[in-house]
C-alpha cells in the first residue's frame, strides 16, 4: 500500500489489532469474508487522497472519524465483521495504523493457510500472467504457496522490489541506476 507507516509504534499497534481481529474471524468461521472486506477499504484508501487525509491526520476527532468510516464503509458495502473493526479503530483513534492492520491481516490469514505473503513494489500495475508467473518463481524458491500484495511506485522506474519475510531483492531500475551512479563517483 502507499500509505506508509510512518511511526515506530505502528507496526506494534498494526499487528495486535490485526491478531485480535484475526482471532475474532476465526471464532466466526469468517476469515476469508473479512479479508475481502478490509481489501475493499484498502483499495479505497489507494485510491482516494481525502481518505487517506482522514486515516492519517491527527486534525479530525475520534467522533469525526467514527462517523466518516461507518458512512464510507455502508456506502462501499463493506459489512460485518470488517465494520465494526474500523469503527472501533476509528473511536480508539488508530486510523493512522489501519494500512499496516490491514498487511498484517493478510499476513497472519496467509500463515493461517500455511502460505507466505510477499509484498512486491512495481513500477506499473502487473497483469494476471505476470502476477501468476511471479507467485510460481516464488514457490519455486520458497517451496510454499505465496500470496503477494502489490503496490505500485511509479518513482522506481522499472523492475521489482519483492520482499519475503525478512528478505528482499531489489531489481528496481532507481536503485540500478543508484549503484552506477555510485561506481562512477568512486573510479572519478
Amino acid at each position: 500500500m502507499p500509505v506508509a507507516d510512518t511511526s515506530q509504534g505502528t507496526s506494534g499497534v498494526a499487528e495486535r489489532y490485526a491478531s485480535s481481529l484475526f482471532e475474532l474471524a476465526l471464532e466466526a468461521g469468517t476469515v476469508e469474508a473479512v479479508q475481502v472486506e478490509l481489501d475493499k477499504f484498502g483499495a479505497l484508501l489507494d485510491e482516494s487522497d481525502d481518505l487517506k487525509r482522514l486515516v492519517a491526520s491527527p486534525v479530525f476527532s475520534a467522533e469525526d472519524q467514527f462517523k466518516a468510516i461507518t458512512a464510507i464503509c455502508e456506502k462501499a458495502g463493506i459489512v460485518g465483521l470488517a465494520l465494526n473493526f474500523l469503527k472501533v479503530v476509528a473511536n480508539n483513534r488508530r486510523l493512522f495504523a489501519v494500512p499496516g492492520m490491514i498487511r498484517a491481516y493478510r499476513t497472519i490469514a496467509a500463515a493461517h493457510r500455511g502460505e507466505i505473503t510477499a509484498e512486491v513494489t512495481s513500477a506499473h500495475a502487473l497483469d494476471e500472467a505476470q502476477e501468476t508467473e511471479l507467485k510460481a518463481a516464488l514457490k519455486s524458491v520458497t517451496g510454499k504457496d505465496v500470496t503477494i500484495s502489490v503496490t505500485v511506485d511509479p518513482s522506481i522506474l522499472g523492475g521489482l522490489i519483492v520482499k519475503v519475510g525478512s528478505r528482499q531483492i531489489d531489481t528496481s531500475l532507481r536503485t540500478k541506476l543508484s549503484t552506477l551512479k555510485l561506481a562512477l563517483k568512486e573510479v572519478g
